[in-house]
């Protein structure tokens, strides 16, 4: 962004940790937050030691400090700032973009006559013309304080969350015999709540049989088939999804349809059309690396990390929106060049592409902090991509390209037919234009499950036209349990967490929130559930360990449902659009937190799960130079610190 921002001034320098305009302004960047919450032994000595009676840690007044990693680039920051005349703020255009950028101001110490005089640049489109025209709508950073304190409500409510009920869980784990440490988090839980269930469903599940009666009909132009259609007086013979259990009724229809006259009652011909996908957000990147290459959500951010910086192939990857800026789509013919270079296997697709055709994507009104992921108009130069590089290039590729074809066009068919006294149901789908589809079911090579009414074409059919029936033909089903979650299911578990929710406005609250985690921290909370040893790998299945549902089965059902982040949620956003404010968030979480931790225990079973660890020692005996062992010098214990 620094650069692309330089890049609009024209000609510049790259000094040690800013950009030097022609001009005499200088352009500077966090990496990420700089600064983070302070550790609970920095409010008082004694939280160092994890001990019940601290509980719960509650600070009056607020501590940040620099994270190690950043220290130089913020030690570069605080002296700019403290030089500079006019400071603009030029963070993501969202909450945690608005406060990491504030945060840096504060901690510099910046006078309030500069502060309240600090402009505000909003960019989620980094095109120089696109650059150029937010540097000539500046507004005053003030107006956007409500941002900033949303999020500082969320990083000091995550932080009682889990320093909290972290250390709770993990000391009454302790009096129980359990070792290792007890990790909650706000987010983590709710989705390892989400797999115990999961696996619970399947091991409790009890498999029925279930029946269809199939009709085989003639007298048309060519022979089709139907299924039958349970009366409302079946009811009583049919499970909650309306399928029939008892096989004596499906038995008897069977045999009253056999060779019977029938008859057209209705029949419905549409036109549908089918647009494709838009073009990546990261979680359905990761949710479609998944499913065709087996890939973790964290190997596909780290491999979309390099493209993005080491080859600059694609653009910004920890994106959640999947529209594009319309200044963008005179580019288009540019980046599509670039991509028949990078990647010489969609040659033929790009030849065949319509560069006139305006997609869905381009919507200025749904671009968010950033865009979604397409692929740059850089050509690769000189380093080859490895195979998890080339792969994920493809596919961002091939989804771009996809927004220059025209729909996949069909003709949806459904006939009602009346035999005996019964209904049947024939559908059928008749493609007429595969427009994308073309290009999809070549590339689809691990999809290729085709719909059922894809099966047979429907013969031209009236209402009232006479058919007949021959043998029909009864079904027997069973009932299926749900399948154990994959990356792919998972992730898309957590970014349509509403479908697990059952409270209807905790549910609307959580479908417009976009689910649980962010774009950026998912692939980070899955990587610790299984750093924790709460979730493991059974090929391609993820499923909870012993000690994962042993943890979520202890823990109360507040804690383990989705339904406290929806809560936080509503009240977050209202603190963006000032119909809520920080003061009265926090001061209803205290209590919520005090509770929390007043309710923790740990089963029995919990001791049960892990051997017994005996306190980790830093060994500080060490080889000489000829390879034999030193002699021992004092051996110190390491606290464990989440």
């Amino acid at each position: 962004m620094a650069r692309a921002i330089a890049d609009a001034f024209g000609p510049h320098q790259k000094q040690q940790g800013y950009l030097q305009l022609s001009n005499g302004d200088k352009v500077s960047w966090c990496l990420g937050h700089l600064l983070e919450q302070a550790e609970p032994e920095a409010y008082d000595p004694l939280f160092k030691s994890w001990r019940l009676e601290h509980l719960p840690i509650l600070p009056d007044q607020w501590k940040l400090v620099p994270k190690a990693q950043s220290k130089a680039q913020l030690k570069i920051l605080t002296q700019l700032i403290k030089e500079a005349t006019e400071l603009v703020h030029a963070g993501d255009p969202d909450r945690e973009g608005q406060l990491l950028v504030d945060e840096v101001l504060q901690h510099s110490k910046v006078s309030q006559t500069k502060l309240k005089q600090t402009k505000r640049l909003l960019l989620n489109d980094l095109t120089p013309a696109a650059v150029r025209l937010a540097l000539q709508q500046l507004k005053l950073n003030s107006e956007f304080a409500p941002l900033s304190q949303s999020a500082l409500a969320r990083s000091r409510a995550d932080w009682l969350y889990g320093i909290n009920l972290t250390r709770a869980y993990t000391l009454h784990g302790q009096r129980q015999g359990y070792q290792g440490v007890l990790s909650v988090g706000r987010v983590q839980t709710p989705v390892l709540g989400l797999v115990v269930q999961r696996d619970l469903q399947i091991e409790n599940f009890v498999s029925r049989d279930f029946y269809q009666v199939k009709a085989h009909l003639t007298g048309a132009d060519w022979p089709f088939s139907a299924i039958w259609q349970p009366s409302e007086a079946c009811a009583p013979y049919q499970d909650e999804e309306g399928r029939v259990l008892n096989r004596e009724l499906a038995e008897l229809v069977q045999r009253k349809t056999s060779h019977q006259p029938a008859v057209v009652e209705q029949v419905q011909q549409q036109p549908k059309k089918q647009y494709a996908p838009l073009p990546f957000s990261l979680s359905a990147l990761q949710i479609e690396a998944a499913k065709l290459y087996g890939m973790t959500a964290q190997q596909v951010l780290d491999t979309c990390q390099q493209l993005y910086e080491r080859h600059q192939l694609i653009t910004y990857p920890r994106s959640d929106c999947r529209h594009l800026p319309e200044q963008q789509f005179s580019q288009s013919a540019a980046v599509c060049r670039a991509v028949t270079a990078n990647s010489p296997e969609l040659t033929e697709m790009q030849q065949q592409a319509t560069m006139s055709l305006r997609s869905k994507a381009w919507d200025d009104s749904k671009i968010t902090a950033h865009h979604a992921i397409i692929p740059t108009d850089k050509a690769l130069k000189s380093a080859s991509l490895n195979a998890f590089e080339a792969k994920l290039y493809w596919l961002i590729a091939r989804q771009f390209l996809w927004q220059f074809f025209p729909p996949y066009c069909y003709l949806e068919q459904q006939a009602l037919i009346k035999i005996a006294g019964g209904l049947f149901k024939a559908q059928a789908r008749q493609v007429q234009s595969l427009g994308w589809k073309a290009f999809y079911k070549a590339s689809q090579k691990e999809d290729q499950d085709e719909d059922a009414d894809e099966l047979q074409t429907l013969p031209p059919l009236t209402k009232g036209q006479p058919l007949q029936s021959g043998q029909s033909e009864l079904l027997s089903k069973q009932t299926q349990p749900p399948a154990y979650f994959t990356d792919a299911t998972l992730l898309a578990a957590m970014t349509g967490i509403s479908r697990f929710v059952t409270d209807p406005e905790l549910k609307r609250i959580l479908k417009e929130t976009a689910g649980l985690g962010t774009e950026a921290t998912r692939a980070g909370i899955l990587e610790l559930l299984f750093k924790r040893g709460y979730l493991q790998r059974q090929g391609k299945q993820i499923r909870a360990s012993q000690l994962g549902r042993v943890f979520i089965q202890s823990l109360p059902q507040r804690i383990t449902a989705p339904d406290l982040t929806a809560l936080w949620e509503a009240q977050l956003e209202q603190i963006c659009h000032q119909q809520q404010d920080y003061p009265h968030f926090m001061a209803q979480l205290q209590p919520e937190i005090t509770r929390l931790v007043q309710q923790a225990q740990v089963s029995a079973e919990i001791a049960k799960t892990a051997a017994p660890q005996k306190p980790a020692y830093k060994n500080t005996r060490r080889k000489t130079a000829q390879g034999k062992a030193a002699p021992y010098t004092k051996r110190t214990k390491v606290n464990k610190v989440v």
